[in-house]
C-alpha cells in the first residue's frame, strides 16, 4: 500500500515534542478488534495491550502503465503499552509493465523496504476535536530486495483522526506526508472515510483519497469496501478503487484477513 524516507531530527522535533506529552491520552481498543484496513484510512485505535494483530491483504493494482501485484502485504501490531503500539510493515510486490519499455523492460518481484514504526494515542474526542493518534515509520533500505531496494531510507507519517456521528456511524479522516526514498520531495497525502457498522457482523465505507507534490498535478481516487467479523479476533475484508484523475492509481481491488491473539499478557 505505501513507500517512504529518512528525515532530520530537527525536521521532526515538533512530532517527537507530540509522541512526549500525549501519554494523557487513551485510545485502546475494547471489545472487537479494529483494524487499519481495508480503507486506506488509518485507524486511531491503539492494539489491545499484550496482544499482536496481524492485517493480510493482498491486491491487484494498475497504476501509471503497470500491473501491480501484491502478495501480501502485511501489518504487525504489538500492543506495548496503552497508548502505543509497534508497527512492522512487510510487502512483497510483483511489477508487471502492460508495455515493454527501456524503463520497465520484464516483470520485477520482490519485497519492498521494510517499515518500522508505531503508532501513539495523542488525545480523546471531546466535541468539535476528534479523537487523534499519530503513525509513524521509516522503511530501511537494507531490508528490501534489490528491485526494490532505494538509496535512502524513507519515512512517513499521518495524523489519523475520527469523530462519532451516531451509534453506528462514524467519519476517519488521515493527514500526513510522505518520502519515497529517491528524492527530498514530500508527497503530502489526505483521506477521508464515512464509516458504519451493519448490524452486529459488518462494516462498510466510502473513502475519498489522494497526494499533492509540490510542482505536480495531484492525485485523487475513491474507493470502497466491506468486512465481516467471524468474531471479535477474526475479521475478513474485500474492497476496490478506482482513480478520478490523470495521476492517480487507475484501478484496485483487495481482499483481506486480520487477526489478533494474545501474546505478553499476565496469566
Amino acid at each position: 500500500m505505501r513507500q517512504y524516507y529518512f528525515l532530520k531530527i530537527r525536521s521532526f522535533g515538533w512530532l517527537i515534542s507530540l509522541i512526549l506529552i500525549s501519554f494523557s491520552a487513551r485510545s485502546q481498543q475494547s471489545g472487537r478488534m479494529e483494524t487499519d484496513r481495508p480503507d486506506q484510512t488509518e485507524s486511531f485505535y491503539i492494539t489491545k495491550k499484550g496482544y499482536i494483530q496481524g492485517e493480510i491483504g493482498f491486491n491487484n493494482e494498475r497504476y501509471l502503465g503497470s500491473r501491480v501485484v501484491v502478495h501480501p502485504t502485511a501489518l504487525w501490531k504489538a500492543g506495548l503499552h496503552e497508548k502505543f503500539e509497534l508497527r512492522v510493515i512487510t510487502e512483497l510486490n510483483t511489477v508487471k509493465p502492460l508495455l515493454m519499455s527501456p524503463s520497465f523492460p520484464e516483470n520485477a518481484s520482490g519485497l519492498l523496504p521494510v517499515q518500522i514504526g508505531g503508532k501513539i494515542a495523542l488525545c480523546k474526542e471531546s466535541k468539535l476535536i476528534p479523537a487523534t493518534s499519530l503513525i509513524f515509520h521509516a522503511g530501511i533500505p537494507s531490508l528490501g530486495s534489490k528491485n526494490f531496494r532505494t538509496p535512502r531510507w524513507s519515512p512517513n507519517f499521518r495524523f489519523v483522526m475520527q469523530h462519532t456521528l451516531g451509534e453506528q456511524t462514524a467519519l476517519g479522516y488521515n493527514l500526513g506526508a510522505e518520502w519515497n526514498g529517491f528524492s527530498n520531495q514530500a508527497t503530502w497525502i489526505y483521506t477521508i472515510a464515512p464509516g458504519m457498522n451493519i448490524g452486529k457482523k459488518w462494516y462498510g465505507y466510502v473513502e475519498a483519497f489522494g497526494s499533492i507534490i509540490r510542482g505536480e498535478k495531484p492525485a485523487h481516487a475513491v474507493d470502497g469496501g466491506v468486512a465481516y467479523y467471524v468474531n471479535d479476533d477474526i475479521k475478513l475484508d474485500v474492497s476496490a478503487g478506482v482513480g478520478i484523475s490523470e495521476q492517480a492509481i487507475d484501478n484496485y481491488v483487495a481482499v483481506g484477513l486480520s487477526f489478533r491473539f494474545a501474546a505478553f499478557t499476565k496469566r
